[in-house]
């Protein structure tokens, strides 16, 4: 193990004091220890630690720091593991793809039979060591902006590294078997996918030329030219400031300026009709809270006959309702606010809160882990002019875990990415 300790991360603690060791608890290292052990009695991985090894084979995970490890495993059931991750704590062994060793985890959580990493008894304990939402993450107008500003102004250049051209940052449309060939994903595929995708969600709405279009959470306005340049009218609206601005060049740059308006706005806010509301990705961001009010905001813009699509990313019902008042580690560093909703649970809200029907058209789960697969090798391969954005190491073995972590969840079923037909009942 020691020559490999010249190559472990240390993050500086001025920058990332969430990542400070917390405080040493023996019953709580010795808790944490336990768990590992019950959760390796039957994953198909190995998980090396003070010299000693559990799990059944398969992909391998080596602990360099075995202390810190379980501290803040003891600490923090929700983001504990990927905390130590950050902060250099542990490595996939050299030829272990990180995505490929989280994939057991992750099979743990979307098999209907075991559906937890811990047995029952155990789960009992959880309360423990885990930790609700914090409150300044509501997802109010106010919290909302600030919520959304965090991640999707985080920086352009930094988006525009690893995205393609058009700066689509959602599941792509491969179509076939896309988790077939997963280790050769190639970045030349997917501006294509992207665009299939976009047409996808158009044509799901019948947008034509004259059409009136709102999207509901715009990005960098991919969808917006697209359907400008079917000749529909756009609104695209969005709450992140410099995304708003990058969309509008981007608009411009297509030649679609008079068809398309970009508004730094709420979707509450929003007033008019339209024949067709889009909204890609965004109901993550929105909060339980206030999913009715979502559904009924896209109601209430519906013209006569109008029709909705939203693309969703989404999770077992029974897992939402488990972890739906948990803190994770992605609301930590990635999505602040966020939480994914269930198919049930939007069929639910859209029969009790509005008077839209709502109607699978696409899944897109298999397409996602391929699409993960290609931004987590673009963003290594361009680390070096992100790193010149200002960015550290700490900040990229984040993006390369939050990556990771989400391609071994579509790949495993534990999330899917559906397209949403809304149409009045």
């Amino acid at each position: 193990m020691t020559d490999l300790m010249p190559r472990v991360h240390q993050p500086a603690a001025e920058t990332w004091p969430t990542l400070a060791r917390p405080r040493s608890n023996p019953v709580r290292r010795a808790g944490a220890l336990a768990a590992i052990r019950l959760i390796a009695r039957d994953l198909p991985a190995t998980i090396h630690l003070d010299n000693r090894s559990y799990g059944l084979g398969g992909p391998t995970m080596r602990v360099h720091r075995s202390l810190p490890f379980l501290d803040r495993l003891g600490h923090d059931a929700g983001s504990g593991f990927g905390d130590a991750y950050l902060a250099g704590d542990w490595d996939p062994e050299p030829g272990t793809d990180l995505a490929d060793l989280l994939v057991p985890f992750a099979e743990r959580f979307s098999n209907e039979e075991t559906r937890h990493l811990l047995p029952k008894w155990a789960q009992s304990l959880r309360w423990l060591v885990t930790r609700t939402q914090p409150g300044e993450q509501e997802n109010d107008r106010a919290g909302a902006r600030e919520n959304v500003s965090r991640h999707y102004d985080l920086s352009n250049a930094m988006f525009s590294e690893f995205l393609d051209p058009t700066l689509t940052y959602s599941a792509a449309y491969f179509g076939g078997d896309p988790v077939a060939g997963l280790a050769t994903a190639s970045y030349d595929e997917l501006t294509q996918a992207q665009l299939n995708k976009l047409d996808s969600i158009l044509d799901a709405a019948g947008i034509v030329s004259g059409s009136r279009v709102l999207d509901i959470g715009c990005g960098w306005a991919s969808l917006a030219i697209r359907a400008a340049q079917r000749g529909a009218w756009v609104t695209a609206i969005t709450i992140a400031s410099q995304q708003a601005l990058l969309a509008q060049r981007r608009i411009a740059d297509a030649g679609v300026s008079d068809r398309v308006q970009v508004a730094l706005r709420d979707y509450r806010d929003q007033i008019g009709e339209f024949d067709a509301v889009l909204s890609v990705e965004m109901i993550e961001a929105v909060g339980e809270k206030y999913w009715p009010v979502y559904f009924d905001a896209i109601e209430r813009r519906l013209a006569p006959g109008g029709v909705g699509v939203v693309q969703a990313i989404v999770m077992p019902h029974a897992r939402m309702l488990a972890t739906r008042n948990t803190f994770t580690w992605v609301q930590k560093y990635i999505f602040p606010g966020g939480l994914i909703p269930s198919i049930k649970v939007i069929d639910d809200i859209t029969a009790q809160h509005t008077g839209l029907r709502a109607e699978v058209i696409r899944h897109l789960g298999a397409d996602y882990a391929r699409t993960l697969r290609i931004w987590r090798n673009r963003f290594i391969d361009r680390w070096p002019a992100i790193a010149d954005l200002g960015f550290d190491h700490t900040f990229r073995r984040m993006w390369e875990f939050y990556l990771a972590y989400s391609e071994a969840g579509f790949r495993t079923g534990y999330l899917d990415d559906v397209q949403l037909r809304l149409t009045r009942r």
